[in-house]
């Protein structure tokens, strides 16, 4: 389902401009769109009003709590039933953040990810992507939203869009804490900057060479890592903060001294972030992320010769909720669940 399904549904009860947005950002903060008092007090229209418990019934349908993994560090993996049987992975971040998925599947099959084995399954609607927001704030305050879940963003383009800019609006997200994350595709690069919500910006590089880029993400868009580097530098300027380019770190693949060359020469002077990521192990898998000594000095050199770098620990590593870990994963065990 979309976003303009809902608005749809809310102009055949009655609603103007005014009663929508009141009804949606009852819903996008997790409050019961129903109970007598309230509804009255929103001066909704008589017909908008009777139709709340059913539109409820829809809208808490759009993506229901299966199970819970929570880690040690405060995450919380959230395995979150569709609709239509399908299932995706959320991931409640540590200090306000989720992180939420636009796909059931991938297509674009990074080699080190989990998400991508199956190919992609389904698109997900604008509605079902801000309905894991809405979920999850059931079970804590978000400040932050990342697209960086199962699917590419990028190849769900419209629905993104139409979610981001609900939570930019009415969601009460800054425009900088919403972070769409992508390989790289030109259509991107046209469309964000139009929106009237820009969202932080997160690339895909993991790597400085074409050619070694193009095996380790082998269906994203074939653009040169200093042409992708120079959109998302005009993109940065335009909207005034820095781009995040992520590089998962392979050991003995993406980690050498020249590949921290390849990235002085694109980065150095430019509005960016480094975000370093030691590989999250995936069954079945042959890689294996650099020692810790290795990665760290990887991140210090980058630093010092004028790279800003943060060498970051994926949350939710023991229950597999970090970066290329997602995979919606049926087998898992529910536990008890607290009814909201």
């Amino acid at each position: 389902m979309h976003l303009e399904a809902i608005r749809d549904r809310l102009r055949q009860h009655g609603a103007r401009p005014a009663h929508e947005e009141r009804v949606l950002r009852q819903w996008l903060q997790a409050r019961p769109l129903h109970a007598g008092r309230p509804a009255a007090e929103f001066c909704l229209p008589l017909a908008l009003r009777e139709d709340m418990p059913a539109l409820t019934a829809v809208l808490d349908g759009l993506a229901q709590l299966h199970a819970v993994q929570p880690a040690a560090d405060g995450a919380e993996k959230l395995l979150i039933a569709l609709a239509d049987g399908q299932t995706v992975e959320s991931v409640l971040l540590p200090r306000g953040g989720l992180c939420v998925s636009t796909q059931v599947g991938c297509a674009v099959g990074c080699v080190f990810c989990m998400t991508g084995r199956d190919g992609l399954q389904r698109q997900l609607g604008s509605a079902e992507i801000v309905a894991q927001v809405v979920l999850a704030r059931t079970r804590r305050a978000l400040r932050k939203v990342v697209f960086m879940g199962m699917g590419e963003p990028a190849h769900n383009l419209d629905a993104v869009l139409d979610a981001i800019e609900l939570l930019g609006t009415h969601g009460g997200i800054g425009h900088k804490s919403l972070v769409f994350s992508t390989v790289g595709d030109a259509r991107v690069f046209q469309r964000l900057p139009q929106g009237r919500v820009k969202p932080a910006l997160a690339l895909s590089l993991h790597s400085t060479q074409a050619a070694l880029r193009a095996r380790l993400l082998p269906r994203a868009p074939r653009i040169d890592p200093a042409q992708l580097v120079a959109q998302g530098e005009s993109y940065a300027r335009a909207t005034g903060y820095p781009i995040q380019y992520q590089w998962t770190l392979l050991a003995g693949i993406n980690d050498g001294d020249d590949e921290v060359d390849g990235i002085v020469r694109l980065l150095r002077g430019h509005y960016a972030i480094m975000n370093m990521i030691p590989y999250n192990a995936v069954d079945g898998l042959p890689f294996r992320r650099p020692d810790a000594d290795r990665a760290a000095a990887i991140a210090a050199s980058l630093n010092a010769r004028g790279v800003r770098t943060t060498l970051r620990q994926s949350a939710g590593q023991d229950v597999d909720a970090g970066c290329g870990q997602l995979r919606a994963r049926a087998g898992v065990v529910p536990i008890a669940v607290a009814a909201s």
